[in-house]
């Protein structure tokens, strides 16, 4: 899904929103999120220095998780909280110091209009599209607790089917830090299938320090974890359909029962492999 903003030069006084959210029910138990829904670049940016192609690429969105996130919020009910900013732009999925938050290199592409970064065009792009998205989630999950129940918080990623020359097997993977709730549920649901290959804490790990998960889930005591799904299966509108369903059929029969089987809904805090 192309989401790069039009031409600015068309559009007197074009500006990029930094979050969109999905209506969804307050007492649905779930909340959506993907960090990397977007490959759109605000237009005072231009094209970061970089050619169009680029932007078709991993390095700048999770291929296919909007759609997935779309797909599973209507299914579900549930609320969802999407960027609408290319991660080149700024990586909502970052702690604010992490020196990662914003690329100048990334896999083989040099990124030049991220180069040689002033600390006040950082901070600038902090406050435009990452705070919103976070202060987005935090009022989210404070509006949904008062409503009925602390959410779950299931964060929706995609990962490319080769790395460095590498064939990646897994069809989906499961990451998480030390709250084993979220996790155990989507691994028991996706290994039920025997045609899946389900990664644990693969070809990621969920441990990364300040991360969203990390920052609305670990810090609140909130069940949370990312799926991370193989792009080449969700590149089309029917793979996103086919996942979505299956995630939510997993998520329906999990919040079901949670109460009794995994407690999902209630606040317990299990620290970080990451530190304190």
């Amino acid at each position: 899904m192309n989401t790069r903003p039009p031409d600015p030069g068309a559009i007197a006084g074009y500006r990029l929103a930094a979050v969109e959210r999905l209506a969804g029910a307050a007492t649905s138990g779930l909340l959506l999120l993907c960090d990397h829904a977007s490959n759109a670049v605000p237009p005072e940016l231009g094209a970061l220095g970089l050619p169009s192609g680029e932007f078709e690429r991993h390095i700048a969105y999770d291929i296919g998780a909007d759609g997935v996130t779309r797909h599973l919020a209507e299914l579900s009910h549930a609320p969802a909280l999407m960027t609408r900013v290319s991660r080149l732009v700024i990586d909502c999925n970052r702690a604010a110091d992490d020196p990662t938050l914003i690329m100048q290199l990334s896999d083989r592409a040099i990124v030049p209009g991220n180069r040689n970064l002033a600390a006040a065009e950082r901070q600038a792009r902090i406050a435009r599209y990452y705070r919103p998205y976070h202060d987005a989630i935090g009022a989210t999950i404070d509006a949904m607790s008062a409503a009925a129940m602390p959410p779950v918080l299931l964060s929706i990623h995609s990962f490319t089917p080769c790395w460095k020359g590498t064939e990646r097997r897994w069809h989906a993977g499961v990451l998480w830090d030390k709250d084993p709730r979220l996790a155990e549920v989507l691994l028991n649901g996706l290994s039920a299938e025997p045609a899946l290959v389900v990664g644990d804490n693969e070809p990621y790990s969920g441990r990364l320090f300040g991360d969203t998960l990390y920052q609305h889930g670990t810090t609140r005591g909130l069940a949370h974890a990312i799926l991370e799904i193989r792009q080449d299966l969700i590149a089309t509108e029917r793979g996103q359909r086919a996942w979505a369903a299956r995630i939510a059929a997993i998520m329906t029969a999990a919040l079901a029962n949670g109460a009794a089987n995994h407690d999902l809904n209630s606040i317990r805090f299990y620290g970080s492999h990451t530190g304190p």
